[in-house]
Protein backbone atom coordinates (compact mmCIF):
# COMPACT_ATOMS: atom_id res chain seq x y z
CA UNK A 1 0.00 0.00 0.00
CA UNK A 2 1.23 3.15 -1.09
CA UNK A 3 1.17 5.93 1.74
CA UNK A 4 2.62 9.57 1.79
CA UNK A 5 4.91 10.82 4.66
CA UNK A 6 5.56 14.08 5.05
CA UNK A 7 8.84 14.99 6.68
CA UNK A 8 9.65 18.73 7.80
CA UNK A 9 6.96 19.75 4.86
CA UNK A 10 9.03 17.48 2.23
CA UNK A 11 5.93 14.85 1.00
CA UNK A 12 7.29 11.01 0.40
CA UNK A 13 5.92 8.22 -1.18
CA UNK A 14 6.52 4.95 0.09
CA UNK A 15 5.40 2.12 -0.68
CA UNK A 16 5.10 0.15 3.52
CA UNK A 17 4.13 -2.98 5.00
CA UNK A 18 4.57 -4.26 8.45
CA UNK A 19 4.00 -7.75 9.89
CA UNK A 20 4.64 -6.99 13.42
CA UNK A 21 8.21 -6.90 13.66
CA UNK A 22 9.53 -5.86 10.61
CA UNK A 23 8.27 -2.94 8.27
CA UNK A 24 9.42 -3.38 4.43
CA UNK A 25 9.18 -0.27 2.00
CA UNK A 26 10.11 1.25 -1.17
CA UNK A 27 10.17 4.67 -2.25
CA UNK A 28 8.34 5.66 -5.27
CA UNK A 29 10.39 8.10 -6.40
CA UNK A 30 13.85 6.39 -7.11
CA UNK A 31 12.89 2.55 -6.18
CA UNK A 32 14.77 2.11 -3.05
CA UNK A 33 13.95 -0.35 -0.63
CA UNK A 34 14.77 -2.07 2.70
CA UNK A 35 13.55 -3.57 5.62
CA UNK A 36 13.54 -2.07 9.21
CA UNK A 37 13.43 -3.93 12.36
CA UNK A 38 11.37 -1.89 14.57
CA UNK A 39 10.36 -2.85 18.42
CA UNK A 40 8.83 -0.44 21.02
CA UNK A 41 10.97 -0.88 24.22
CA UNK A 42 8.85 1.80 26.46
CA UNK A 43 5.62 3.76 25.35
CA UNK A 44 6.43 6.02 22.55
CA UNK A 45 9.90 5.11 22.37
CA UNK A 46 11.21 2.36 20.22
CA UNK A 47 14.75 1.12 19.17
CA UNK A 48 14.74 0.81 15.16
CA UNK A 49 17.79 -1.45 13.19
CA UNK A 50 17.98 0.12 9.78
CA UNK A 51 21.45 -1.42 7.39
CA UNK A 52 23.18 -2.67 10.61
CA UNK A 53 22.66 0.28 12.17
CA UNK A 54 20.89 1.03 15.39
CA UNK A 55 18.79 4.42 16.52
CA UNK A 56 16.44 4.95 19.31
CA UNK A 57 13.06 7.15 18.17
CA UNK A 58 11.18 9.26 20.49
CA UNK A 59 7.99 10.18 19.20
CA UNK A 60 6.09 12.95 21.04
CA UNK A 61 2.51 14.55 20.14
CA UNK A 62 2.71 17.80 17.83
CA UNK A 63 0.15 20.38 16.54
CA UNK A 64 -1.50 18.02 13.96
CA UNK A 65 1.25 15.36 13.25
CA UNK A 66 4.08 13.69 15.63
CA UNK A 67 7.67 14.85 16.38
CA UNK A 68 10.38 12.47 15.72
CA UNK A 69 13.39 12.56 17.66
CA UNK A 70 16.44 10.61 16.20
CA UNK A 71 20.04 11.37 17.54
CA UNK A 72 18.96 14.65 18.79
CA UNK A 73 17.68 15.67 15.82
CA UNK A 74 13.45 16.83 15.95
CA UNK A 75 11.29 16.18 12.66
CA UNK A 76 7.65 16.83 12.30
CA UNK A 77 6.34 13.56 10.70
CA UNK A 78 3.18 13.12 9.21
CA UNK A 79 1.23 9.93 7.70
CA UNK A 80 -1.61 10.83 5.35
CA UNK A 81 -3.66 7.86 4.65
CA UNK A 82 -6.08 8.06 2.20
CA UNK A 83 -8.44 5.75 4.08
CA UNK A 84 -9.10 7.65 7.31
CA UNK A 85 -10.41 11.47 7.73
CA UNK A 86 -7.27 14.27 7.75
CA UNK A 87 -6.66 15.13 11.89
CA UNK A 88 -7.13 18.10 12.21
CA UNK A 89 -5.84 20.52 15.58
CA UNK A 90 -7.99 21.41 18.44
CA UNK A 91 -7.75 25.26 17.37
CA UNK A 92 -5.29 27.79 17.08
CA UNK A 93 -2.02 26.83 19.77
CA UNK A 94 -4.66 24.24 21.35
CA UNK A 95 -6.97 26.21 22.30
CA UNK A 96 -11.10 24.71 22.71
CA UNK A 97 -12.49 21.72 22.31
CA UNK A 98 -10.66 19.09 20.81
CA UNK A 99 -12.26 15.86 19.23
CA UNK A 100 -10.34 12.31 19.23
CA UNK A 101 -10.89 10.63 16.75
CA UNK A 102 -10.49 6.75 15.97
CA UNK A 103 -7.62 6.43 13.92
CA UNK A 104 -9.12 3.84 12.53
CA UNK A 105 -12.21 0.91 12.59
CA UNK A 106 -11.40 -1.56 15.34
CA UNK A 107 -12.22 -2.94 18.71
CA UNK A 108 -11.75 -0.70 22.22
CA UNK A 109 -9.53 -3.10 24.65
CA UNK A 110 -8.61 -0.38 26.90
CA UNK A 111 -9.65 2.62 28.21
CA UNK A 112 -7.54 4.52 30.29
CA UNK A 113 -8.99 7.77 31.16
CA UNK A 114 -12.33 8.48 32.36
CA UNK A 115 -14.87 11.59 32.11
CA UNK A 116 -13.80 14.74 34.49
CA UNK A 117 -9.74 13.21 34.70
CA UNK A 118 -7.58 15.80 33.79
CA UNK A 119 -4.89 14.57 30.97
CA UNK A 120 -1.47 15.85 29.06
CA UNK A 121 -0.50 16.40 25.69
CA UNK A 122 -0.11 12.99 24.30
CA UNK A 123 -1.53 10.80 27.36
CA UNK A 124 -2.82 7.62 26.29
CA UNK A 125 -6.64 7.86 26.32
CA UNK A 126 -7.69 4.55 24.99
CA UNK A 127 -6.34 1.53 23.36
CA UNK A 128 -8.04 0.77 19.91
CA UNK A 129 -7.20 -3.02 18.19
CA UNK A 130 -7.33 -3.61 14.76
CA UNK A 131 -5.86 -6.31 12.41
CA UNK A 132 -4.18 -7.34 15.76
CA UNK A 133 -2.35 -4.54 16.49
CA UNK A 134 -3.06 -2.53 19.76
CA UNK A 135 -3.26 1.49 18.93
CA UNK A 136 -3.00 4.01 22.03
CA UNK A 137 -5.09 7.02 21.20
CA UNK A 138 -3.53 10.21 22.72
CA UNK A 139 -4.93 13.55 23.78
CA UNK A 140 -3.95 15.97 21.20
CA UNK A 141 -4.06 18.43 24.24
CA UNK A 142 -3.77 19.05 27.80
CA UNK A 143 -7.32 19.02 28.99
CA UNK A 144 -10.01 17.80 31.07
CA UNK A 145 -11.75 14.64 29.42
CA UNK A 146 -15.22 16.86 28.87
CA UNK A 147 -16.94 13.45 27.35
CA UNK A 148 -15.87 9.90 26.69
CA UNK A 149 -17.87 8.37 23.73
CA UNK A 150 -15.57 4.75 23.60
CA UNK A 151 -16.34 2.06 25.84
CA UNK A 152 -14.76 -0.89 26.22
CA UNK A 153 -15.14 -4.12 24.06
CA UNK A 154 -17.38 -1.50 21.66
CA UNK A 155 -16.07 -1.52 18.05
CA UNK A 156 -15.64 1.95 16.42
CA UNK A 157 -15.41 2.90 12.48
CA UNK A 158 -12.27 5.52 11.61
CA UNK A 159 -13.38 8.81 12.21
CA UNK A 160 -15.73 8.29 15.14
CA UNK A 161 -15.69 10.48 17.96
CA UNK A 162 -14.27 8.85 21.03
CA UNK A 163 -13.65 11.76 22.94
CA UNK A 164 -13.88 15.58 23.87
CA UNK A 165 -11.13 17.46 25.37
CA UNK A 166 -11.35 20.90 26.66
Amino acid sequence: MTTRVVIDGRPIDVDLSWDGKECRFRFEGDGREGTASILEVEPGIYSVLLDGRSFEVRMEPGQGAQIAVVQGRRLLVDVEDSRRPKRRPAGVFGEGRAQVTAPMPGKVVRVLAAEGDMVEAGQGLLVVEAMKMQNEVKSPKAGRVAALAAREGGAVAAGDVLAVIE
